[in-house]
């Protein structure tokens, strides 16, 4: 059996493993890697390309995450820690591997031109079917959803919750600033990293928005997805928003929207009955008001990401002034904010 010399095992903190892998281990490491490499040479991908990256450089250590056609792996790449998605296609199905390799073509090409500290950090890719690899920071916090899940139900700090929708508000506004829609913006394809930063992941069915069509045939997550994905109409950046609105309700809840039902279930109580999470009875009137406009049914209610930023900026700047101002405030007839607030950003209806 060939050899593949770069497949090197790594520990957790980094370090190389000292035991030898397993037999399942090699054969599974073998059945992936030989599709990407060939020892002795450095091998770039099918086609050499700006975004190609060097796989002699590449050491792949444990798996931390599968999805349906991937799995993520930690590993070292020219010194730096990564994580590594393969994404494989299947031989027996051509449409699912053209379909495939066209979100990878896309994934890539997007992450390649993001910039930005709350978007993942892409380093490099290779594209040798039937084996696509993407290679972008690791961030040691895992998931969004992960850490939550952790947490008891309703328990992160007020602060926290601001601060954590801050920097998914930041991260998306820049991409929509870029004309680029995420179309699966949850908890899961949320990143924490140093110091509680949250960055945007996961690009593998997002689009520029001048190419965006309806949603027909679009494979996207049910419980936060906009109803007019759900009905695969035509959308717009503002199912983003929506999606952000159950995002702030997963933090302020740390629990699973619509957990009592299917996905197939949530789905059609959003569209068919207008159902949303509940709130809690202990969210702030402040929170309570941005979400409810971010969710709405009709798109042209919901804000663009600018004024999100600029409403939660203004709450992150009031509750350092007035530690209880969450907790106490309460708008005024005509919506406007506290006098010390700007009345560009007062929470509509």
């Amino acid at each position: 059996m060939k050899k593949f010399h770069w497949f090197k095992q790594i520990s957790n903190d980094g370090t190389k493993l000292k035991r030898r892998l397993s037999l399942g281990e090699y054969k599974r490491a073998v059945s992936w890697s030989k599709y990407l490499v060939s020892s002795g040479a450095e091998i770039k991908g099918e086609e050499e390309e700006e975004w190609s990256a060097d796989m002699s450089q590449l050491l792949i250590g444990n798996k931390f995450a599968t999805g349906r056609h991937s799995r993520i792996y930690r590993g070292v790449y020219k010194q730096r820690d990564v994580a590594i998605k393969l994404v494989s296609q299947p031989e027996e199905d051509g449409d699912l591997a053209a379909l495939l390799e066209k979100q990878f073509t896309s994934e890539v090409a997007l992450l390649f031109r993001l910039c930005h500290p709350n978007i993942i950090t892409f380093v490099g890719a290779c594209k040798k079917p039937p084996v696509f690899c993407i290679i972008t920071e690791y961030l040691a916090g895992g998931s969004l959803r992960k850490y939550l899940h952790q947490q008891e139900p309703y328990s992160l700090p007020l602060n926290l919750v601001l601060k954590l929708a801050l920097d998914i508000a930041h991260g998306m506004l820049y991409l929509h600033s870029q004309g680029i829609l995420h179309r699966d913006l949850k908890s899961e394809n949320l990143l924490l990293g140093e110091d509680m930063c949250v960055k945007v992941a996961d690009f593998g069915i997002s689009c520029l928005e001048s190419q965006c069509g309806s949603a027909k045939g679009f494979t996207g997550t049910y419980r936060w997805m906009a109803p007019e994905m759900i009905k695969e109409k035509h959308h717009t950046r503002k199912v983003d928003v929506y999606s952000f609105g159950i995002v702030f309700w997963e933090l302020l809840t740390a629990l699973t929207p619509f957990d009592n039902m299917t996905p197939e279930q949530a789905a059609f109580a959003v569209c068919q009955k207008n159902a949303r999470p509940p709130l809690p009875s202990t969210c702030p009137v402040a929170f309570r008001r941005l979400i409810n406009r971010c969710w709405s049914s009709n798109p042209n209610r919901r804000p663009h990401f600018e004024e999100i930023v600029d409403i939660l900026e203004n709450f992150a700047a009031s509750l350092e002034q007035d530690p209880e101002f969450l907790l106490s405030y309460t708008p005024s007839s005509d919506h406007t904010l506290p006098r010390w607030l700007p009345k560009c950003i007062a929470v509509k209806n």
